[in-house]
């Protein structure tokens, strides 16, 4: 895997894995807290809670190396 300004890995983290990591992919530590969080309508799959609060501790969107582009266009 190639790193860049769209991807890094850091397995150093004492988190890392924070998400289950499918044979083949590759972790994108880039966006370790997610930058579409404030965001209802986000590309992810968060769950709402009763309160009020968004939930995305199950969410993988901006989990993996593919995240960048998903990330950068919603934001856009």
């Amino acid at each position: 895997m190639k790193f860049s300004h769209r991807f890094f890995e850091n397995k150093d983290c004492e988190y890392y894995p924070c998400h289950v990591i499918p044979e083949g992919r590759h972790l994108n530590c880039l966006f370790c807290f997610c930058p579409l969080y404030p965001y209802e309508n986000c590309p992810g799959t968060p769950i709402w809670l009763d309160s009020g609060l968004k939930d995305c501790s199950a969410c993988t969107t901006t989990a993996f190396e593919d995240a960048y582009e998903t990330v950068i266009g919603f934001l856009r």
